[in-house]
């Protein structure tokens, strides 16, 4: 399952990184990083960008960015 993947309320724990894409050493210094806990709060009417709760702060993704981190439900 990836981060694209969560529903309202659900949260995951980042269990895998893409890290082929270049644009994911940018977002693992903002704290995306391997047993990191992510919280889905909404996305916009379209999907795209999507946000999360990362450690108390709201964060927003493209729905591309958030496909490269595999996650499991806790």
């Amino acid at each position: 399952m990836t981060l694209a993947e969560l529903k309202k309320d659900q949260k995951a724990r980042i269990k895998k990184i893409n890290l082929e894409n270049p644009n994911m050493i940018r977002l693992m210094i903002l704290g995306l990083v391997e047993d990191a806990e992510i919280g889905f709060i909404s996305a916009s009417l379209g999907g795209d960008p999507i946000e999360f709760d990362l450690y108390g702060s709201a964060i927003s993704l493209r729905k591309s960015e958030a496909q490269e981190f595999q996650v499991e439900i806790i």
